[in-house]
């Protein structure tokens, strides 16, 4: 059988031209032969099998950059792979679901905020920021507390005080009297008020503020008494330490993050890309102020972190797993994180937050 046209090629991969050209840019799919004069492009009949295999990797959601990948080995490495991403792709599903429990539960007006549980639990929690080796200063806020846990990372000149101000915006959240009307509603509210902090933030220090390039990026969780409710805008980042395994339960909002989501780079590639921090959510001025919002249920034993972009940008999950599965109490876990950040080179202002869920507080 000699070369197959683009188009019944496409019928016979169940693949569109378009995205047979886009996987010919990517490098995953190249065509057999690819005219000179005209760039029309024509495909071998063992290219095939190939071909379905990509389609069916993209219907499970892979990025491209992960199933080229996955196509450069062989069948049981590759198994594994496909093994490995559905896992990650459940985990993500799971945190979904208790996101819908939670907004069922708010549209049929049960208000899951600040009541007691029949086991208690409660939190320890530490709190520490340092401004690196190379920054003159520490644009950075971390903050923790019974109920309230935030770390904010400010940019350009006036980033200090946009995110002491979206931080110090949250920290009513701490008395008892949370308004009422549903834990959802308490947290947009919180956004919206950490937001207008930013902007009066930013007015107030003049300068580079007033075109509108200062904002803050912020990362927080409010202790319920039995579940820590999250939000999120920005490239700082939560993980959670369970029974030894460590999760990141944020997903940064940048132009590099973007990029991988659609499959156009991979991780090793963000780590040096030069749009690495550009941002695509924050509070600022004429910024997208989206929040992720999620509800965790907690158990004793679990350890969460809350950090700004300085640690995980130069220490590897695997450093921060030994760190948090090692130290003894929060306060030892935050000193070595921000110790690990300087050892590597201390670029950024690095802040960590530290909470323990303990059982019978």
């Amino acid at each position: 059988m000699g070369l197959l046209t683009i188009g019944a090629f496409a019928r016979a991969t169940r693949l569109s031209p378009k995205a047979l050209r886009l996987y010919d840019e990517l490098g995953l799919l190249p065509p057999a032969h690819v005219d000179p004069v005209t760039g029309y492009r024509r495909y071998a009949p063992d290219q095939v099998e190939r071909a379905r295999l990509v389609a069916w990797l993209r219907r499970l959601g892979m990025p491209l950059v992960r199933i080229r990948h996955v196509c450069s080995l062989d069948a049981a490495d590759a198994a594994r792979e496909v093994r490995a991403f559905w896992a990650r792709a459940e985990a993500d599903f799971a945190a979904r679901r208790d996101l819908v429990a939670f907004l069922v539960g708010h549209l049929e007006r049960e208000d899951p905020a600040m009541t007691a549980t029949v086991s208690p639990l409660g939190i320890r929690y530490a709190a520490g920021s340092d401004a690196g080796l190379v920054r003159t200063s520490n644009q950075d806020t971390a903050y923790a507390g019974s109920r309230l846990l935030a770390v904010a990372d400010g940019y350009v000149d006036g980033g200090a005080p946009a995110s002491a101000a979206a931080v110090d915006a949250l920290k009513y959240l701490e008395a008892d009297g949370v308004p009422a009307g549903g834990l959802l509603d308490v947290l947009a509210d919180a956004v919206e008020q950490a937001q207008r902090a930013v902007h009066g933030a930013v007015l107030a220090g003049g300068g580079a503020g007033d075109t509108g390039d200062t904002g803050t990026t912020l990362t927080a969780m409010l202790w319920t008494g039995s579940q820590l409710a999250l939000v999120h805008i920005g490239d700082c980042r939560a993980y959670l330490l369970r029974e030894g395994e460590l999760f990141r339960i944020t997903h940064d909002h940048t132009v590099v993050q973007t990029m991988i989501d659609e499959g156009r780079i991979g991780a090793e590639e963000a780590a040096s890309h030069p749009q690495r921090s550009m941002l695509v959510r924050a509070l600022g001025r004429g910024a997208d102020a989206t929040a992720d919002m999620r509800l965790h249920d907690a158990g004793a034993g679990d350890r969460y972190l809350l950090c700004s972009d300085g640690l995980p940008t130069v220490v590897p999950d695997a450093e921060i797993r030994r760190v948090l599965a090692g130290a003894g109490e929060p306060e030892e876990a935050v000193r070595e994180l921000v110790a690990l950040a300087n050892a590597a080179g201390g670029p950024d202002n690095v802040s960590c937050v530290v909470a323990d869920v303990v059982a019978g507080a």
